[in-house]
């Protein structure tokens, strides 16, 4: 398996192995992973501290220990998404291929695994955008900060398809702003394709991007 197919972008806590060298202890990862599932099907407002208790089996004063509150908890889950999804990242960057390649397969992996239904296995980052943004300031931030590392990410392969001629450069257009039209149009199309129940926004900026990319 490629490192793309791993990239199911808002899926990473799935079938994820606990990294030996951290520091955050089991108790404190399987808290983040039953959140994970439960806001991502839920929603962050729908679910309170006592039902992921009872779903991870762990007592109140573990919860206490590692986390203030519910919104600090949902803050943690968020950047540990990012974090681990930033590894992800970086592993694409390091593959063989050039990095017109490396983008078309990042897009085509998030078409790819949106376009059958935007799942709770799929769609936190996308369904917490819309309910947080307003109500909680530091997981706006913490949403704000991933969404800013995946641009900087996509950015850094725009400059280098310039610079190894496998994407044509645009005129009078930086590089961030290429990255962030695509990353804008993606994560709307998602939000639009969860309302509208079909694929065609995620079909538009599919072929959108694969045009601009010279495929």
């Amino acid at each position: 398996m490629s490192t793309i197919d791993t990239l199911t972008p808002l899926s990473f806590f799935a079938n994820e192995s606990i990294d030996t060298n951290t520091t955050v202890s089991n108790t404190k990862i399987h808290l983040l992973e039953t959140g994970y599932q439960l806001l991502a099907y839920k929603g962050f407002s729908a679910v309170g501290i006592k039902q992921i208790l009872d779903t991870a089996g762990v007592p109140k004063g573990s919860f206490y220990h590692y986390f203030a509150s519910k919104e600090a908890f949902g803050e943690a889950i968020i950047t540990h998404y990012f974090t681990r999804y930033k590894r992800r990242l970086d592993l694409i960057a390091e593959e063989d291929g050039s990095a017109q390649q490396k983008l078309y397969d990042y897009f085509q992996n998030w078409y790819d695994t949106q376009q059958h239904g935007c799942d709770h296995e799929k769609c936190l980052v996308v369904k917490l955008s819309a309910e947080v943004a307003d109500i909680s300031e530091p997981m706006r931030e913490a949403l704000h900060q991933g969404y800013q590392q995946t641009i900087d990410w996509l950015t850094a392969q725009v400059k280098a398809g310039w610079a190894d001629g496998s994407i044509a450069k645009m005129d009078n257009i930086s590089a961030e702003s290429v990255a962030k039209r695509w990353y804008f149009a993606w994560l709307g199309a998602s939000l639009i394709a969860k309302i509208s129940q079909t694929t065609t926004p995620l079909s538009e900026v599919w072929q959108m991007t694969t045009t601009q990319l010279g495929r």
